[in-house]
């Protein structure tokens, strides 16, 4: 087993590195403070290629894996975990399913212009009594000759502001309880339009907003494969994304140790730095050691992905274990501050803050549990 990344993952790193603290890093608080989607930002990752990783050229895309997507994820969300979202939701939630669900003609008009940057993409798939409960969705679409007539709301959708590109589900109504159908919606269709934009505690430039969905006229084209075979879809996806959730959770839980170690070791109480109590010294040993635990199940779910191998298993235990790192290592790293981590001008509030969304989005902590434990009593 060889722990050391090929030539081209350290590539990728080292100028993913350069594009986190020389500009997103630097616009990360004040992206934060106004809550406005991170524009600038999505088109310096659009510029590197970002959102056209594991999307071969041909397609708009800069090829790569799902390796590459994790590591970006992590260098980026270590500076603007904002941002880490958006390219979870533009490379891993719309423009990748997209590219590996759709037929040619799909797959050539869509993947492109979202895998170069030039459309902004969307993941509808949560309303307001669904969400991990993916057989809850109400949403539907009715055949009416050559189009579904879509109606229904989303809500909480990340990038659903912005968004030119939206995958949404639907439930086709004559086919019952396997109703479950993906449809490609595109901004200015009738009867499609955004609704009210959320006030949230963290990932606060990557901005939700309500789908909503009246009597919408989507051409039958647009349909995401078979219908009745959205869950298949559309639980894949979420599969895929949970890996780039673990990798901004990671990525999170680095800057918060980069942050308390250089703080720990130049804040004085007592007449030593607080680095030399052992109080402080030995939790940053503690979750040094779990930041590299957390780091090689993201990279094994990705592995396995990458080769074909089933992972949702491993994408769950990737997901549960670096997110709720990540929510402990920011309490930690607001204690390590002390008053000044309670402020709103330390780092550490906003990487608490960020940390709290990633054990809930995709799938709750509680039901990577359930997908995990699933597999423990199968003979």
């Amino acid at each position: 087993m060889n722990f050391e990344l090929k030539e081209h993952h350290k590539t990728l790193q080292a100028q993913v590195k350069k594009l986190a603290q020389e500009v997103l890093e630097p616009a990360a608080v004040e992206l934060d403070r106004k809550q406005e989607f991170a524009w600038d930002n999505f088109k310096a990752m659009a510029k590197l290629g970002l959102f056209g990783l594991t999307i071969p050229p041909e397609y708009g895309g800069s090829g790569g894996d799902e390796l590459s997507v994790a590591i970006a994820a992590e260098e980026i969300a270590r500076a603007c975990a904002s941002s880490a979202d958006i390219l979870d939701v533009q490379l891993c939630l719309s423009t990748a399913p997209i590219f590996r669900f759709g037929n040619e003609e799909q797959r050539r008009k869509f993947v492109p212009p979202m895998a170069r940057g030039e459309k902004a993409g969307a993941f509808a798939l949560t309303e307001a009594e669904a969400g991990s409960d993916v057989a809850g969705i109400k949403a539907t679409a009715r055949r009416d000759g050559d189009h579904y007539i879509l109606n229904g709301t989303k809500i909480f959708i990340s990038c659903g502001d912005v968004c030119d590109t939206v995958l949404v589900m639907a439930n086709v109504p004559d086919l019952g309880a396997r109703g479950a159908t993906a449809f490609i919606v595109e901004a200015g269709t009738p009867g499609y339009r955004k609704g009210k934009k959320y006030d949230k505690v963290g990932m606060r430039a990557a901005t939700n907003a309500d789908q909503i969905f009246e009597d919408c006229r989507i051409p039958a084209v647009n349909r995401l494969g078979e219908e009745g075979r959205g869950m298949r879809i559309f639980l894949e996806i979420l599969d895929h994304g949970r890996i780039g959730v673990a990798a901004q959770a990671l990525g999170i839980a680095q800057a918060v140790l980069d942050k308390s170690a250089d703080y720990a070791g130049q804040r004085k109480q007592f007449g030593s730095t607080i680095g030399t109590n052992q109080g402080i010294s030995f939790r940053l040993a503690d979750l040094a050691t779990e930041i590299d635990a957390a780091r090689l199940l993201v990279y094994r779910a990705a592995f396995l992905a990458d080769r074909g191998l089933p992972f949702r298993k491993e994408a769950s235990m990737a997901k549960l274990y670096a997110t709720e790192l990540a929510m402990r290592a920011s309490i930690f790293g607001v204690q390590v501050y002390g008053g000044y981590g309670y402020m709103m001008d330390s780092p550490m509030q906003r990487y608490m803050r960020d940390a709290k969304v990633t054990e809930i989005y995709e799938g709750t902590s509680e039901v990577q549990r359930i997908v995990i434990s699933s597999t423990l009593f199968r003979k």
